[in-house]
């Protein structure tokens, strides 16, 4: 897990530990903030925690922006071109959103098969598509074809029925869960499981 800038450390390790009780057999996790780690260190000792540059990046799956504020942006193009399997959530889709370059080497990952995810809610696809919020709500099946498509990732636009989409593939609907999955965090804890 990349991300938990200074002041968001939590919502790494919220991610992190999510991905651990899913089952992962091991989790690194690699902040920003590296003043916190050692406080993570202590409260977790079943995380693996590294600095950002030594997280093995190129193995496993790697979840990253939860809690990464705009510092991530300048690690996503490493992670965007080693990680394997990769999850976008959080603040690393505004980097998509802001950075057309960044979205250019993330569409890729598809051709060198690469698996990737990212996982919205629906203002980060509004940001995503350059529209608002409302328009993607109005259409939420149509706005998550059309993030598959931009991004040839599998899409996972949070919200009331959850929509899961890719490409060429017919798009699922979650109907679980309640209005409590809007409580901050939440998103984290999916990342991580996912």
């Amino acid at each position: 897990v990349v991300g938990g800038a200074p002041g968001m450390t939590g919502a790494a390790v919220l991610a992190a530990m999510a991905g651990l009780n899913f089952g992962a057999g091991r989790v690194f996790v690699g902040l920003i903030d590296e003043m916190a780690q050692y406080n993570v260190v202590a409260e977790h000792p079943t995380l693996m925690v590294r600095r950002v540059e030594l997280l093995p990046t190129e193995t496993g799956c790697v979840v990253c922006g939860p809690g990464g504020g705009q510092d991530v942006f300048a690690l996503m193009p490493k992670l965007i071109a080693t990680a394997r399997k990769l999850v976008l959530d959080a603040d690393a889709l505004n980097g998509l959103a802001t950075d057309s370059h960044l979205l250019k080497l993330f569409k890729q990952r598809a051709a060198r098969g690469f698996e990737s995810v990212i996982t919205p809610h629906p203002l980060e696809a509004a940001r995503l598509l350059g529209k608002s919020a409302q328009d993607v709500q109005a259409n939420r099946l149509q706005a998550a074809h059309t993030l598959a498509e931009l991004t040839q990732a599998t899409v996972v636009l949070k919200g009331s029925g959850t929509i899961i989409a890719e490409t060429g593939k017919t798009l699922v609907i979650n109907p679980t869960g309640n209005a409590r999955l809007a409580t901050a965090g939440t998103g984290d804890v999916l990342a991580g499981m996912i």
